[in-house]
């Protein structure tokens, strides 16, 4: 079974925390020090972000350390190579999270098969077009036993929701709210009325609440509708500002307990 669905599978009322980082920030070759720690410190799984130059989902924060990664000189292939010298020394499972032009470039299937390579479950490409993703990568993504993650706003249809549910698997995304990615310090009623829509939906998928999560309302909010949690800029902003991977997590369990 694919990593990503044994998550799920296995959870049982426990709530799951996911955490993102971008890949070559602070450092070009901390991957797997940011990865091995997360396991450590008992993550469900992270989402490795390949930084691109027009990350068009993403706020300051995370665009800001993307800039530094690729400064840094951080390319896919280089991700997937060190993600693929640790895969035998972890068990956590790994998101990669990347925009479409560079797979585009990568090419699908080799995309694909590097990623199932180098030990990756799951792939989350925001840009994606739903067409696309039908017609030519999902058939990609089944040879390889890969999971192509899709997002959802509270702009999103309930027709598209149900369209997605039906022909996905893994889990499903839940942005928080209709803009990019940052810090928040609680969840309005607007963003809890959607919370309590989609939950009214009873969708086949687990899902992930994801964008603005920095603080223990909104990771309580997030926990209590859906199967748990996706962190972003919060801890992308320790990371940088720690330089270390265990103190940066040590401080984000501090910060979301009070």
């Amino acid at each position: 079974m694919n990593k990503i669905n044994q998550v799920f599978a296995n959870r049982g009322n426990r709530k799951l925390l996911s955490l993102y980082f971008c890949a070559g920030c602070p450092t070009l070759n901390g991957t797997a020090d940011v990865i091995k720690a997360m396991e450590r410190h008992g993550i469900d799984f992270v989402e490795v972000g390949m930084p691109f130059s027009d990350p068009l989902a993403d706020g300051p924060v995370i665009q800001s350390a993307g800039t530094v990664a690729l400064k840094n000189g951080m390319t896919t292939k280089k991700l997937l190579a060190q993600l693929k010298a640790i895969k035998n020394e972890i068990q956590i499972p790994l998101v990669f999270m990347g925009y479409l032009n560079p797979v585009m470039h990568y090419g699908y299937d080799n995309f694909f098969h590097d990623l199932a390579d180098s030990g990756v479950s799951a792939v989350i490409i925001p840009d994606l077009p739903f067409a696309d993703y039908q017609q030519i990568v999902k058939p990609i993504a089944d040879k390889y036993d890969i999971r192509v993650i899709m997002m959802i706003t509270p702009e999103t249809s309930d027709e598209r929701i149900r369209f997605i549910d039906d022909n996905t698997d893994g889990f499903i995304y839940m942005v928080s709210s209709a803009s990019v990615t940052g810090a928040q310090k609680e969840f309005d009623a607007k963003k809890v009325a959607y919370f309590n829509h989609i939950n009214s939906m009873n969708l086949r998928n687990p899902r992930m609440i994801g964008f603005g999560i920095s603080n223990k309302q909104t990771l309580e909010s997030a926990q209590q509708n859906a199967a748990g949690a996706i962190i972003g800029s919060k801890f992308v902003t320790l990371l940088r500002e720690q330089g270390d991977p265990d103190k940066a997590l040590d401080q984000l369990m501090e910060d979301l307990s009070k």
